[in-house]
């Protein structure tokens, strides 16, 4: 499933987080980074994530992976609107004393899932938290996994370890587990040098192996990336973004990175079945 919605008006800001944001200074180098992500971390915060100050630490809250990390201003003042952390803490934002650092440091910063910054490393992170837990077995008491969304920008898609983690997750098949690890893990019952759909690791001594599992649901299903598309990638692909995750599996929707109605649409959008991704335009950070 593919949907397209481009539309270029601005999502209201509420008080509280125009407030936060006033506080922040000190990131010119990075300032179109921090904004283009404010209205889809608001989204997420606001209507999507099923987690508070209250659940930070739940094992069965969301999960929330800021890959792009290296402009976190947006992030701290939606953290802050929210009560993650004391608005206070945006008055020093970078400084020396600071926990609110030019890289978010999971240490230090209540709500904070990773410590980000180096391009390239939040997908696969988020495909191994997916897969980590699926060994807690069970749904939520509510009856839902836990869903992982990862925001990343379009310019960490130059990145090989993204194309890695978009070939898995779209690959491996929700009744997937690792069972046990070993050294040298080994393809068997699958598709030549692909995960089959139906596939989990199990063990085999020193040398687990990709046995059959259950099959019939192919993806990470549990997954939502969020892409950020403002002109920074320097390759790119025919066919733009989406059809990069299409192309394994990933249902996908192209939205306005500004337009919170779309965005919430976009990102409830996921099948159940396949992982998901929701590719937010922005202005061009040439522009």
């Amino acid at each position: 499933m593919t949907t397209t919605t481009l539309v270029t008006t601005t999502g209201w800001l509420p008080p509280r987080l125009r407030a936060a944001l006033d506080r922040i200074s000190g990131d010119l180098k990075h300032e179109l980074s921090s904004l283009s992500t404010l209205d889809v971390l608001w989204v997420l915060y606001d209507q999507i994530l099923r987690v508070h100050p209250d659940t930070a630490d739940d094992p069965d809250r969301d999960r929330f992976l800021l890959s792009k990390g290296h402009g976190p201003a947006a992030y701290y003042a939606v953290l802050a609107a929210k009560g993650f952390v004391p608005v206070e803490w945006l008055d020093d934002f970078g400084g020396p004393d600071s926990r609110l650092g030019h890289h978010p440091d999971r240490t230090l910063i209540p709500g904070v899932e990773i410590s980000s910054g180096s391009l390239g490393h939040g997908l696969p992170l988020a495909v191994g938290t997916v897969l980590g837990l699926r060994l807690r077995g069970e749904p939520t008491p509510a009856g839902a996994r836990p869903r992982v969304y990862v925001l990343i920008g379009d310019a960490e898609l130059d990145e090989g370890s993204n194309h890695e983690a978009i070939a898995y997750a779209g690959a491996v098949s929700r009744g997937s587990s690792i069972a046990s690890a070993g050294s040298q893990p080994r393809l068997e019952a699958g598709t030549a040098g692909a995960v089959s759909r139906g596939s989990s690791i199990a063990s085999a001594g020193s040398q687990p192996r990709l046995t059959a599992g259950t099959a019939g649901v192919a993806g990470l299903a549990e997954l939502t990336a969020i892409v950020i598309d403002n002109g920074s990638s320097t390759h790119g692909w025919p066919g733009g973004i989406a059809a990069r995750f299409a192309v394994n599996g990933w249902t996908t929707a192209t939205v306005s990175g500004r337009d919170h109605q779309q965005l919430a649409a976009a990102l409830r959008g996921h099948d159940g079945v396949h992982p998901h991704v929701v590719v937010a335009v922005t202005e061009s950070k040439e522009s």
